[in-house]
């Protein structure tokens, strides 16, 4: 099966500060990874460099065939589906939920004088109907609940039919119940064999969606251990990567973790 992602000791460093420590790491098609870490475990960092935002100092990335520096990054980049906070931020709050989703096709942020026909304005409204949203195709982004901007936001980055789709923190600032039905929607997305390659980056394990096949877990730039999410998502790799005793719960395909009591050390 191709890869789709494709890191070899890849290394980014600011100046004299190392933000990624040789990162080899490989994501085929049918792949679901989850990114795990405490604040500044270089989570971020990686995923600029996997959605082509950001070149590597040291080391090999492949993105979808192509290689980081011989290869046009604007013409890689619409292949790539990617939300984060940073895009959330230049939506323009008056912008129609429809348009937002659709302008996508043009690797646009606010619509101005794109020309859509009838199969994008489709696409759009199955988009939002399989994340649950069309019911707000009319409505303007600054007038959604938080948990309605990152559903919106994901419909976005599969219109252009992505071979990759990346998710930065999609559930930072949501509620109980909103964090709930995105883990249920990025769960169906993650189980259907036609949605893209996945990478879903995350502070917390109860964020893990049923049906993601692997972990990575993160720490000061480096990986602490990767590979499926069975293997990986132990109480002790989980203590040692957040840098405290933790315990780990796993029930009906989610998981839980809690600090050790004072009785109870890994």
């Amino acid at each position: 099966m191709a890869a789709v992602l494709e890191l070899a000791d890849v290394s980014v460093r600011r100046g004299e500060t190392t933000l990624l420590n040789a990162i080899s790491w490989s994501v085929d098609e049918s792949d679901r990874w989850v990114i795990l870490g405490p604040n500044g475990a270089g989570k971020t960092t990686l995923i600029q460099v996997c959605s082509a935002q950001i070149h590597p100092s040291e080391g090999v990335a492949g993105i979808l065939g192509e290689v980081l520096g011989v290869t046009d990054v604007f013409e890689l980049r619409p292949r790539i589906g990617l939300t984060s906070v940073a895009i959330a931020e230049r939506i323009p709050r008056d912008e129609r939920v429809g348009d937002i989703v659709v302008s996508a096709s043009y690797a646009v942020i606010g619509r101005w004088r794109e020309h859509y026909d009838e199969l994008d304005h489709d696409r759009a409204l199955g988009l939002l109907i399989e994340v649950g949203a069309d019911h707000l195709v009319d409505r303007t982004f600054g007038t959604l609940s938080e948990g309605e901007r990152k559903r919106v936001q994901i419909a976005r980055a599969l219109m252009t039919d992505p071979e990759l789709l990346i998710l930065d923190e999609p559930a930072a600032g949501l509620d109980l119940g909103g964090r709930e039905d995105l883990v249920s929607t990025l769960s169906t997305l993650a189980q259907d064999a036609s949605s893209p390659a996945t990478v879903l980056v995350s502070h917390h394990v109860e964020e893990i969606p049923p049906g993601f096949t692997h972990a990575m877990l993160m720490r000061q730039g480096a990986v602490v251990a990767q590979g499926p999410v069975a293997e990986v998502m132990t109480a002790e790799i989980l203590s040692e990567t957040f840098a405290m005793p933790l315990v780990l719960g796993h029930a009906h395909g989610r998981y839980t973790a809690r600090r050790a009591s004072r009785r109870y050390r890994l």
